[in-house]
């Protein structure tokens, strides 16, 4: 379940934008919130039912986004080529420090380590 709601969140952080207004809504008290279908229903005066079904709308929205761009699959990805690439720079760095004490080197692995950091922030 909690992969579930990880899923959902993500999809909603790349896409949720690509909902109506009322979807956002729904999906956020429903996913974030943590409002029953029954609680948002209550305050909004329809039926669970109907709450169900805008919530199922939208998810079948951002599935569709996400099966169609890879957006989210992509950025996993990319999250894991920076932490492989943070692990290389921090390899030469240790090896710099016990061999060759590389001032250059070093100052140029920092710059690729504030590089990656920045990136990670995008």
């Amino acid at each position: 379940m909690k992969n579930q709601a990880y899923r959902m969140t993500m999809l909603y952080d790349f896409y949720g934008d690509m909902l109506t207004d009322r979807q956002k809504e729904f999906y956020d008290l429903y996913y974030n919130e943590d409002l029953s279908l029954s609680e948002i229903a209550e305050n909004y005066g329809i039926s669970r039912q109907g709450v169900r079904d805008v919530i199922v709308r939208a998810e079948a929205t951002l599935t569709e986004l996400e099966d169609k761009t890879g957006i989210i699959k992509r950025f996993h990805r990319m999250q894991e080529q920076f932490a492989a690439m943070d692990t290389t720079v921090d390899a030469l760095l240790k090896r710099n420090e016990a061999e060759h004490q590389d001032n250059t080197l070093e100052e140029l692995c920092l710059q690729l380590k504030n590089t990656l950091s920045e990136l990670r922030q995008e």
